[in-house]
């Protein structure tokens, strides 16, 4: 027998789920989807956590149904186990989670020969999964394949220790052999934090200095330092929200051609780290805000805003347009009030047209990228449109975007601009050159060669930079 077990295919292979096969945790997943339709259920939540962990499964599971198929895998250890099936290898799916969703895991793959679950009065995990694979097979009589601290009990009593991530090795007996080890990610945790964030979208917040500028005070050192504190209270509560939309959207990100990759979506980060983040980000914010309670009120009201714009207001069609380009208004308002400069209607005028046209833009470019793939009357996940609804939003759009040029040439042509512009005339040459950028934007977009966020497309798009160098040069001269 001895001799049989020191060939590995004569040693069934057992693999756990959470965090090994599987890039996230089934358990976090069924209480992210069950809190999600109705955050006012942690309650409930709490309550079964008092009748033990088995039974709090039990409860959470039996209530949820989660979409198995779009859960992220780690590639490494579902080559690693598949080529030890080709082998002629059993295979064992030995989980802490519930067994009617560790079925629908083996069933996903079609490689595992048994599956050991967590039932409604025994939770199998660490001692408890241990002397269950103990019972089955022997003490080391089989292999493992795990991925935490929980594991160690497992991992000692197995012939051989695979472990996902870092396991050190005087941690375990010399009776225990080491196998294969694979890491838990290839990317940086800092790199997946600082995309979670989204720390390039912080560019937008930098509308909380138009203001100040199109005033002429920015260079006095209080407004610059007010607006700054502005701007970074705006960016941490921007992050947060971000975090926020990518936990609520995580379902329908996974099925995206590139949104897949999202550190939430992928398991390159953990939904608990995402929990907490949030809150912490807004913490930061307040940290940074002025010390205004008119600007705390209009910070309060950008969040809530998001919020809704998260769970609700996404799906109604035409109205997340329209958040989308309020909430770029509200920062320019922020910006005001934290300056204590007054906004000019003309700024509020164009604020309204242009960032109505750029969330047009934003939706259109998810339409047409979709519309690539999917058949013409199919809906978007987690939207109320149709992918029919291209060349209409295209014409909302680009309605807009003339418009605000339009907004511009009035202001202009008005007497309010001689009170800041000696020679307001160059002004004018300002309404080509964003003419210009505003159709190319458009036309862009039309071609299905324009990324799904405009601001994004800017920051990368080196024609930007010079529209950008040039509306610069003719305010100094107008100067």
């Amino acid at each position: 027998m001895e001799n049989e077990l020191s060939d590995p295919l004569h040693r069934p292979l057992c693999v756990d789920m959470d965090g090994t096969l599987l890039r996230t945790d089934a358990l976090h997943e069924a209480i992210w989807t069950y809190l999600r339709s109705n955050p006012l259920r942690i309650c409930k939540v709490f309550f079964w956590m008092l009748f033990g962990r088995s039974v709090f499964k039990d409860e959470i599971f039996s209530r949820v149904s989660l979409k198995i198929d779009t859960l992220p895998v780690n590639e490494m250890v579902l080559e690693f186990i598949t080529r030890e099936k080709e082998r002629g290898r059993m295979l064992i799916l030995a989980t802490a989670s519930p067994a009617v969703i560790a079925q629908k895991v083996a069933k996903r793959f079609l490689i595992f020969d048994e599956v050991l679950a967590t039932d409604r009065n025994k939770n199998l995990k660490g001692i408890n999964k241990a002397t269950a694979l103990v019972e089955r097979f022997g003490i080391r009589a089989f292999d493992y394949i795990g991925d935490s601290a929980a594991d160690m009990h497992v991992w000692e009593q197995a012939h051989t220790a695979h472990c996902v991530g870092t396991l050190p090795k005087n941690k375990l007996s010399d009776t225990v052999y080491r196998g294969e080890d694979f890491p838990v990610i290839t990317k940086s945790r800092i790199a997946e934090l600082l995309r979670a964030i989204r720390v390039h979208q912080w560019v937008k917040n930098l509308l909380v200095f138009i203001p100040a500028m199109m005033a002429h005070s920015i260079i006095e050192p209080i407004v610059f330092y007010d607006a700054t504190r502005a701007f970074f209270a705006f960016s941490f509560t921007a992050s947060a929200v971000y975090v926020l939309n990518d936990l609520v959207d995580i379902d329908s990100d996974r099925v995206h051609q590139s949104k897949y990759r999202r550190p939430f979506a992928s398991g390159s980060l953990p939904l608990w780290f995402g929990f907490l983040l949030i809150p912490f980000l807004l913490s930061v914010a307040v940290l940074f805000s002025p010390l205004q309670p008119d600007f705390l009120i209009v910070l309060l009201g950008y969040f809530l805003l998001t919020t809704c714009y998260s769970f609700i207001l996404k799906r109604i069609v035409l109205l997340d347009i329209f958040t989308l380009a309020s909430l770029y208004t509200i920062r320019i308002f922020a910006g005001s009030v934290a300056t204590f400069t007054p906004v000019s209607p003309w700024l509020l005028a164009f604020s309204v047209f242009i960032f109505l046209s750029l969330a047009c833009v934003k939706r259109a470019s998810e339409i047409y990228n979709l519309r690539k793939t999917l058949g013409s009357e199919t809906k978007l996940t987690g939207r109320g449109y149709r992918l029919t609804d291209f060349d209409q939003i295209s014409r909302f759009g680009s309605t807009s975007g003339y418009l605000a040029v339009l907004v511009l040439a009035l202001y202009i042509s008005s007497t309010d601009v001689r009170q800041f512009y000696s020679s307001e005339q160059a002004l004018w040459f300002v309404c080509p050159v964003f003419l210009y950028w505003i159709s190319r934007v458009w036309l862009l977009t039309a071609r299905g060669e324009l990324h799904e966020d405009p601001i994004v497309f800017a920051l990368k798009d080196p024609t930007s930079y010079v529209v950008g160098v040039l509306c610069l040069a003719i305010l100094f001269i107008a100067l």
